[in-house]
């Protein structure tokens, strides 16, 4: 199991009663995208991104309703589970070029810059952040890459180059995380998005997802993500 570094902040308590009647999804802004920042940001129920588009300061996020994948359902259509038997998945091969990938900036949303990708770089040296790939013909044409503590897989960006791989690719997670803790496990993905919801996601609310996180946090990582660090 990979050993986290410390973190030198503290985050807020999103279990306070106060700070949950708010209406933000916008915790809170600043500290850094140190290792240990973002571990304990993670295990706090928060992600990083940016406040806005270009902006320098960093916010860290807690939707109001998130955004989860129930891995009991995940919906795949015919012509998904075919386009599934034309590619090759792989874990941890690529994952820098994951990132930049969802980092090109011709993206719509596109919010991933040079400190994001450093940071998560340091995240995979750690064994914490890994890529889903997708492959065909020896071309990496999709993939997501996320974060994982214990039970918790927090999804954080995907891609395609051809129709449906990102779609591929997220099937292949689930089938990584559906062991015998998979009722247990948390898929998280952030925002619920007309996209996602085709696949199944739903939202909940952040009590809920509070609750889920503080169980799936005790189990053991799962079997087809344990990576060494330094790998």
């Amino acid at each position: 199991m990979p050993t986290d570094p410390p973190s030198r902040w503290q985050f807020p308590d999103l279990a306070d009663p106060d700070l949950d009647a708010r209406t933000d999804d916008l915790i809170a802004v600043g500290a850094d995208l140190e290792p240990g920042t973002l571990l304990e940001a993670y295990r706090s129920g928060l992600f990083p991104m940016p406040e806005g588009r270009g902006s320098r300061r960093l916010g860290w996020w807690s939707p109001v309703e998130r955004g989860v994948l129930p891995l009991d359902g995940l919906r795949v259509s015919r012509s998904l589970r075919q386009a599934s038997k034309h590619v090759e998945i792989r874990v941890d091969t690529a994952f820098a070029d994951v990132v930049h990938a969802c980092a090109d900036p011709r993206r719509t949303g596109s919010w991933i810059d040079a400190r994001i990708e450093a940071a998560y770089a340091r995240l995979h040296e750690l064994g914490r952040a890994h890529s889903v790939e997708t492959w065909r013909d020896g071309e990496l044409v999709g993939g997501l890459y996320g974060v994982s503590i214990g039970g918790l897989f927090a999804g954080e960006s995907m891609f395609h180059r051809v129709r449906d791989a990102s779609k591929v690719v997220l099937v292949a997670l689930v089938e990584i995380l559906r062991d015998e803790h998979a009722g247990s496990r948390l898929l998280d993905v952030q925002w619920r998005t007309d996209h996602l919801a085709s696949l199944g996601v739903v939202e909940i609310p952040r009590a809920d997802y509070l609750r889920r996180l503080a169980v799936a946090l005790e189990l053991p990582e799962p079997a087809g993500l344990r990576v060494t660090p330094g790998r």
